[in-house]
């Protein structure tokens, strides 16, 4: 039988950087999130994860660019109101494959897994603590909108790197 594991939101988060007119890195949070994970052992080779972020929720420490990125020319947030990952793999030689969907978009990706190990902590629960990482291209999901500068880099890359810490307490 599965093992159901807990997200501990208050030491998880979903995260995004991406390059700024070629020159600098923008970091941006999803606030409102949810991942599950059900394995059959420890190791997590056979688990089932998934994780949703409210594309609403998008924080990057800048009202105007988050009300842009919300909009039709980025997630679409009031159609579109949610972002997913699930897993079609356990995790295996630090990797874990699986579909994420944005706008309604579909595409299997692989991200690197970074296991940080099981712990009996000091109140009693039993913690799993996960990494994944990997980078996207943004046109590929719908993301279209598009500015060059003047010396011809864009203002906003296509490359997007997805970073993804989960904290799990065992059921």
């Amino acid at each position: 039988m599965a093992t159901i594991w807990n997200l501990d939101a208050s030491h998880s988060e979903v995260q995004f950087k991406v390059k700024h007119m070629v020159i600098s890195t923008v970091t941006g949070n999803f606030d409102n999130f949810g991942a599950t994970v059900e394995s059959n052992d420890d190791n997590f080779s056979d688990a089932k994860f998934s994780f949703t972020a409210q594309t609403a929720s998008i924080n990057t420490k800048n009202a105007d660019r988050d009300n842009h990125l919300k909009s039709d020319d980025f997630f679409a947030a009031d159609k579109f109101p949610e972002l997913k990952f699930e897993s079609t793999s356990g995790i295996n030689n630090g990797k874990i494959e699986g579909t994420l969907e944005i706008r309604g978009v579909k595409k299997t990706i692989s991200l690197d897994a970074d296991f940080g190990g099981v712990i009996n902590d000091p109140f009693g629960f039993v913690r799993a603590g996960f990494e994944f990482s990997g980078e996207l291209n943004r046109k590929d999901f719908g993301l279209e909108w598009s500015q060059v500068t003047e010396a011809g880099g864009l203002v906003v890359s296509d490359k997007v790197k997805l970073i993804v810490n989960l904290e799990f307490t065992k059921a």
